[in-house]
């Protein structure tokens, strides 16, 4: 699929979201909307999300099934007639994950594991994986788990068992995600409330629901056997990023620093050291190809490969920096800063 067109790849197709009644569901739905694919399927928990949904859209290509990750079998039912799979089912929050690990185990891990064999035994063509920049170097049990489905992802793409291709995307903060930090500042801006900030000079990547959108449409089309993407983004430190909310709302109140939280990183990292070795440039993307893409256990465990390793890994510590105006710009280009606006005035 290599070089085609986005509009073509997905003409006629059915495509099965995962999770898909979330931030990146909504996003992703909303786009897949503007190409001619034939069928949008939604699979997720809960049904309340679902019923708005459905009302939202008002689409005859949209099918909402009621599911979980967890359930295999319910998997294998859902992926009947398939072409491709966004799995973005996940638990995302930090401090769910660190108090109930096993259960991040039971969604990330052994859920992912399900829907990839169920699209494998289903003849879907591609299937697409979510995965986090807390995966890498990871040190809290969400992005451990998460980088463990990064690896059921590539350990299964090993077995090309089937005509499924599964690759995944990796990417930072998605600005304005349920659970992110601006809906949590916005909250405490409408609450009179001073912004608790945990260190000034903490840095984040800043990345729109678009973009995370655009990186899964690219990875769908570009993808091969355990290809993971990453799609190039600026960051800030949360220091700017918190002026530029209170110029925005010309907010009196100020900010109050509470410290560095457990599973936290000043930094965040998208690519490591030894995955930037084998990464590939694509302009706005990078793409890593998997350390050991064949099941030939001799070449993992007695072969290497002579190279020196960076310095460091890409991270949002040396991307490129905003400012507090261009935090400002960036904000103001997101729907919900334009309504939280619009109420003030």
């Amino acid at each position: 699929m290599n070089g085609v067109d986005i509009g073509s790849a997905l003409k006629d197709k059915t495509i099965l979201v995962t999770g898909g009644t979330g931030s990146f569901g909504n996003a992703v739905v909303n786009k897949l909307q503007e190409y001619q694919v034939k069928k949008i399927i939604i699979v997720s928990r809960d049904e309340k999300k679902q019923t708005d949904m459905r009302e939202k859209y008002s689409s005859d290509k949209l099918k909402f099934l009621i599911g979980d990750v967890r359930d295999r079998e319910r998997m294998y039912q859902v992926m009947k007639g398939v072409d491709y799979v966004f799995h973005a089912a996940a638990l995302k929050q930090v401090p769910n994950c660190e108090f109930f690990p096993v259960e991040a185990v039971k969604t990330n891990v052994l859920g992912a594991d399900n829907v990839i064999n169920a699209a494998i035994d289903n003849n879907v063509e591609r299937v697409v994986v979510l995965s986090t920049d807390k995966a890498v170097y990871p040190i809290n049990a969400m992005g451990m788990t998460k980088a463990l489905m990064e690896r059921v992802m590539i350990a299964w793409s090993r077995e090309n068992r089937s005509k499924t291709v599964l690759c995944g995307t990796r990417y930072g903060n998605v600005m304005y995600t349920r659970g992110s930090v601006l809906p949590f500042f916005v909250d405490l801006i409408k609450r009179g409330l001073p912004l608790r900030i945990t260190n000034k000079d903490m840095t984040r990547f800043m990345m729109s629901l678009n973009d995370s959108v655009d990186l899964v449409l690219f990875a769908l089309t570009n993808g091969q056997h355990g290809d993971i993407y990453v799609r190039k983004s600026p960051a800030a430190n949360i220091d700017n990023l918190t002026k530029a909310l209170i110029s925005l709302f010309n907010y009196d109140k100020g900010m109050e620093e509470i410290g560095i939280r457990p599973g936290e990183k000043m930094h965040e990292t998208l690519i490591s050291q030894e995955e930037l070795v084998r990464a590939e440039d694509f302009e706005f993307y990078y793409k890593i190809r998997p350390e050991s893409p064949s099941e030939d256990y001799k070449d993992y465990y007695l072969r290497g490969e002579k190279h020196s390793l960076p310095s460091e890994g890409y991270t949002s510590h040396n991307t490129k920096q905003m400012d507090v105006e261009q935090v400002k710009d960036l904000l103001l280009t997101l729907p919900e800063i334009q309504e939280e606006l619009k109420k003030i005035k």
